[in-house]
């Protein structure tokens, strides 16, 4: 298994949390089964829009990109591409920076943690290791 498929794999764990969050933000969903923490009170807050949509769909967003560009990395003239490496990189850096801001309006103006909004953080960093891991195995190419 290529570090793309575990991308791809993880991504796909980030588009069925970030869709489960986001049926509850439309009202598909009555109670969100959180358990401990303070899920409701986050997904509820001001800061659950992000540009007028819901965060949680951002995050869809973001998890589907991730997905489709780790799938099409792996097939074909795509599995060696370094540009597809690279655009890993930027488009899972984005995340971390995004989730690291949506993390500190958790703690520092909701006052408030949402335990899939951890569960989504971890994999967002964890989606940038593997791809800043997966771009070392792809060097730039040496014109001579």
């Amino acid at each position: 298994m290529t570090k793309r498929n575990v991308i791809a794999a993880l991504s796909l764990a980030g588009v069925f949390l970030a869709a489960y969050l986001t049926l509850y933000k439309l009202g598909y969903i009555g109670t969100l089964a959180c358990g401990t923490g303070a899920c409701e009170t986050v997904q509820l807050s001001r800061w659950s829009y992000f540009l007028g949509l819901p965060v949680a769909l951002w995050g869809v967003g973001f998890y589907l990109s991730m997905f489709g560009l780790s799938v099409a990395g792996s097939f074909g003239a795509l599995t060696e591409s370094r540009t597809v490496s690279v655009a890993l990189v930027a488009l899972s850096g984005w995340g971390v920076i995004f989730s690291a801001w949506l993390t500190w309006l958790e703690l520092a103006e909701i006052h408030a943690i949402c335990r899939y909004c951890v569960v989504s953080a971890l994999l967002v960093v964890s989606l940038f290791v593997l791809s800043m891991r997966e771009l070392r195995e792809h060097p730039p190419s040496v014109s001579t």
